[in-house]
């Protein structure tokens, strides 16, 4: 059985067996984690292994760890820094903050891997233009330069963990107030404002071989008159064609009100892919989920295939280890020097 398109939520700590059934649908490929499914590192884990046990190919599981506000795992891992934490210190020293991101990234992903998670949501690409309170300080900056720098670092010591990146959301979100869980934002730009300045980020990371993106549920309409995660000319003609992009291609969840724009969620999932996404995400909706499922039972891209399998995490090793490994407490040391760095209680049996 190959990795089916779709990638599915969990509503608790345990495998549910509806849940289950809904795994071993032939379109279905990945779970995506939530706060509401950890407890503990040993019981995220076992899930994470029931999960993985259930197809071969395993499906795929991912998490949304940047750090900051956006950090789902929490008890007895290490709180993360924001992104915007390493701009701060780049102001200082560009050199330090760039190590700190490379060893931020490692840290985020060698704790996962921990766990048996293939890779996190992240890092997130957008430029900060002081507009937008949902990205706000997710962002590596206000300069697309230092943006790129960091986050390249940031995905370097990611992989250095075994762990692929998905860069996100392209081709930039940070210019617009409105936050498209809520509703559809528009960002007038024209695309040569966008080329010199937001996708800076997109293309350099890109050439560094960046594994995945996720596009944004915002609107260029310069560009397209749909937002970018529906649209043949973003993920076609922009990032395959023009930025070569190999990557594979995640939707941002259907279940957010600014994808309503393509219909209901089976043909929210039908244009994604169309457009040209590999996967598309369906949370907190499971009737929504399995009827997505079902729509796309028969749905094949081997290409597609190719590309996914790719992000499965490689190498390991247990919390035990790693927290005895001078690396990591390296890491903890860099990123434990602000509030936001500070770690929870860490009980290392």
């Amino acid at each position: 059985m190959s990795h089916g398109p779709v990638m599915l939520d969990l509503q608790g700590t345990e495998l549910l067996p509806e849940e289950r059934e809904m795994l071993l649908h032939p379109a279905a490929g990945g779970v995506i984690l939530f706060a509401r499914n950890y407890a503990s590192p040993q019981q995220v884990y076992q899930l994470v292994r029931e999960i993985h046990a259930l197809r071969t190919p395993a499906l795929l599981v991912a998490v949304d760890q940047e750090g900051g506000r956006v950090q789902r795992f929490g008890d007895r891992l290490t709180r993360l820094p924001p992104a915007a934490w390493y701009a701060g210190r780049a102001g200082i020293a560009r050199a330090q903050a760039v190590h700190a991101a490379r060893e931020g990234g490692w840290l985020m992903a060698a704790e996962l891997r921990a766990l048996g998670i293939d890779f996190s949501f992240a890092p997130v690409l957008d430029v900060d233009r002081g507009a937008s309170t949902v990205i706000g300080d997710r962002s590596f900056g206000a300069s697309a330069t230092l943006v790129a720098e960091l986050a390249q670092a940031w995905a370097h010591g990611a992989r250095e963990a075994g762990m692929a990146s998905v860069g996100k959301h392209f081709p930039g979100h940070g210019a617009v107030a409105a936050d498209s869980h809520h509703e559809l934002p528009v960002d007038e730009r024209e695309f040569e404002d966008l080329w010199l300045e937001d996708l800076v980020p997109f293309r350099r990371l890109i050439e560094g071989g960046l594994e995945a993106v996720m596009p944004a549920h915002v609107v260029y309409p310069a560009v397209d008159g749909l937002p970018a995660g529906f649209s043949r000319r973003w993920l076609g003609g922009v990032l395959r064609e023009r930025l070569r992009f190999q990557g594979v291609i995640f939707s941002d969840d259907l279940n957010m009100a600014a994808a309503a724009v393509a219909g209901e969620h089976a043909e929210r999932a039908e244009a994604a892919l169309a457009a040209g996404c590999d996967m598309v995400l369906v949370c907190n909706a499971p009737a929504a989920a399995g009827v997505v499922l079902e729509r796309l039972a028969a749905y094949r891209d081997p290409v597609a295939q190719s590309r996914l399998v790719r992000l499965h995490g490689k190498g390991g090793t247990t919390l035990q280890r790693l927290h005895e490994a001078p690396r990591w407490r390296r890491a903890l040391e860099l990123v434990s020097t602000s509030p936001e760095g500070a770690t929870l209680a860490l009980d290392l049996d």
